[in-house]
């Protein structure tokens, strides 16, 4: 199963890095499986941190998710409800932030997204204006889709 996701992520890998560097036909296909059941989790989870709703955040988390920022880790879903969770949300909340590409790829219990985004605005009197990239690794478990590792970068 290891071998299997490492297999997916690298093939998720090389095709958001075709993507992101273009051909001819660059605007066809930034938008695929956003509207599967697991990249319906990965919305609601960025819906919640923009309005700030830490229960529906949470809920979209595995208990043992790993999350990877800025050279940092969080080991659980707990950790980073206590820790940045809130930081987060008033960032995203002073921000606007458009999502570029998206793409979701479903290979029986586990699922990738990865995704580019746009992000402009002011916060704590320093102008911002970045494209933002993230990786998100979801595993059905008990029937559904959980977050279980994110990687957010820019």
């Amino acid at each position: 199963m290891k071998t299997i996701n490492i297999l997916l992520v690298l093939l998720m890998t090389f095709s958001f890095a075709t993507n992101a560097h273009g051909d001819k036909n660059k605007d066809k296909g930034l938008f695929k499986g956003i509207d599967t059941p697991a990249a319906k989790v990965v919305l609601a989870f960025h819906q919640a941190l923009e309005t700030g709703n830490q229960k529906q955040a949470r809920a979209q988390l595995a208990d043992d998710v790993t999350i990877f920022e800025g050279g940092r880790v969080e080991r659980s879903a707990d950790e980073y409800a206590h820790h940045h969770m809130l930081s987060d949300m008033k960032y995203l909340a002073a921000m606007k932030s458009d999502t570029l590409e998206h793409q979701v790829t479903i290979l029986g219990n586990t699922a990738i997204s990865a995704s580019r985004s746009q992000t402009t605005g002011t916060h704590k009197g320093v102008e911002r204006d970045y494209q933002g990239m993230e990786t998100m690794v979801l595993e059905k478990q008990n029937g559904e889709w959980k977050i279980k590792h994110i990687h957010w970068s820019h």
